[in-house]
């Protein structure tokens, strides 16, 4: 599309993410919420609806969903009361979601997120409110048939709703990659939109700058990846521009989203409140949360991602680079923490957690909670190599390899074994630089003419002669001081 033309609008976007809670059981019943069990097994006469059964509050999935509205700003809502969503689909067995629709637990709040030029924006909230999850319809290639899967149906989720204030696909992936991290740091969900724990609905409109009128909004669905939402969004915008450019009208519709074309297509018309038929769902309680509940959950929140950053990047003095990377998994931030502990040389914790830690778990699809050293035995490496005993490259290499194989021995024990320990001591590595100078008495007659960069010649050669072992920062002084006293 020609940018002339682009530039003209005002795309104006809204996210609804709604995020699967870890509980071990779903929302208002004890039916397992485990993944990847046999179809249609995770239920009972709760889960579907049967007439005659009553549904029971979750507290746990309360707990969590108290927890993301305190780690994005929002105000909590003390008295709540759980409402029906009434619509027919498939995978619906009662033909109405329990959900939240005039006092959602969370309210207003907001996120704060970073963009690729180093510029922050707030994106606000509008809500945040529990909900459970519907079932999961599959249709094969090639049949007319849906199979139908209720497992899924009665997960209990919470909805983080945005207010309009994205304006690009990168402010959007920007807010969903904060909310996953978000949501993993406080251990509520674990994100994962391949198996749809994780899912976005993007509502896009365009406007012409200046307009005080927001577009018609069209809802898209179907993106089961951050990098599709981005695609979803950029190719609706150019939609909606083509069409109005053209003179046509936007309907507000549904939209699904083909990975495989880029495109999006109309599913249905958009819904209004009223089809939904909300009203009060009569056989669950009001539900209140107390001072002393509040406090409890206060009082169980973890330091969260813009907390540590500011830690790492202030009290640490880590380039904001490093605290970005250190701080996108919540499990690699604390255990740089820990490292930190233990040692006051902050860069080279962070070096090592960046570089030598984080490519072993990589390598080998690890979770950091398997690797096999210690916080403490990293802090060991690096006071080894401050304190000039063994080198970085030894260190990083050797030693490093050596500790995984044998994770219960220390840092100076291992380069003891290895035989890595370096000479530092004046004497001793003077005899060797000794040695060197009088056997090359024409490069040592060069060096005197002028031609400096023989020093690395004899460095060499003093490594060589110490298999390795000498402090190259200490050998090289006193190279120095017997070539220029010649």
């Amino acid at each position: 599309m020609d940018k002339a033309i682009f530039d003209k609008y005002q795309p104006i976007i809204g996210l609804e993410v709604h995020a699967q809670l870890s509980t071990v059981s779903k929302a208002f019943t004890a039916d397992t919420t485990e993944y990847g069990s046999m179809p249609n097994t995770n239920i009972s006469a709760i889960t579907l609806g049967h007439p005659g059964t009553l549904p029971k509050m979750n507290k746990k999935a309360v707990d969590y969903a108290i927890k993301m509205g305190l780690a994005t700003n929002c105000s909590i809502t003390r008295h709540n009361y759980f409402d029906r969503k009434n619509y027919f689909y498939p995978d619906l067995p009662k033909g109405y979601q329990i959900t939240q629709d005039k006092t959602p637990i969370c309210k207003k709040g907001h996120v704060d997120i970073q963009l690729s030029n180093g510029q922050e924006k707030t994106i606000r909230l509008n809500r945040i409110h529990m909900e459970e999850d519907a079932g999961k319809s599959m249709h094969l290639a090639g049949e007319t048939e849906t199979l139908i899967d209720l497992n899924r149906a009665g997960v209990p989720l919470i909805e983080i709703v945005s207010e309009p204030d994205i304006h690009n696909s990168e402010e959007a992936y920007s807010f969903l990659t904060e909310i996953k991290k978000l949501v993993r740091y406080l251990d509520i969900c674990d994100g994962n939109m391949e198996e749809g724990s994780l899912r976005c609905d993007a509502n896009v409109s365009v406007m012409l700058k200046g307009a005080e009128k927001f577009g018609v909004k069209v809802e898209v669905k179907n993106m089961n990846s951050f990098r599709n939402v981005q695609r979803a969004i950029d190719h609706e915008i150019e939609r909606q521009i083509a069409l109005l450019e053209a003179g046509e009208t936007i309907e507000s519709e549904t939209r699904g989203f083909d990975a495989n074309t880029g495109t999006t297509s109309g599913q249905r018309s958009k819904e209004t409140l009223n089809d939904y038929r909300y009203f009060p769902e009569p056989d669950l309680t009001p539900m209140v949360i107390s001072d002393e509940w509040l406090e409890r959950i206060k009082s169980e929140m973890p330091s969260l991602p813009h907390e540590l950053y500011a830690r790492f990047t202030k009290e640490y003095g880590l380039p904001e680079y490093d605290a970005n990377v250190l701080t996108d998994a919540k499990e690699i931030a604390e255990y740089f923490d820990a490292i930190c502990q233990h040692t006051k040389n902050y860069k080279a914790a962070s070096n090592w957690v960046m570089g030598q830690v984080k490519s072993h778990l990589n390598e080998l699809a690890l979770h950091v909670s398997e690797f096999p050293l210690k916080p403490a035995q990293i802090a060991e490496l690096i006071a080894l190599v401050d304190s000039g005993k063994v080198s970085h490259s030894a260190a990083s290499r050797n030693v490093f390899a050596f500790l995984l194989e044998n994770p219960t021995k220390t840092a100076l024990a291992a380069a003891e074994e290895l035989n890595l320990i370096q000479e530092s001591d004046d004497n001793a590595l003077g005899s060797f630089i000794d040695q060197v100078l009088s056997a090359n008495p024409a490069k040592v007659a060069e060096y005197k003419a002028g031609k400096r960069s023989l020093v690395g010649m004899f460095m060499g050669e003093v490594m060589k002669l110490t298999k390795g072992k000498a402090d190259p920062k200490v050998a090289n002084k006193l190279l120095q001081d017997k070539l220029n006293a010649l």
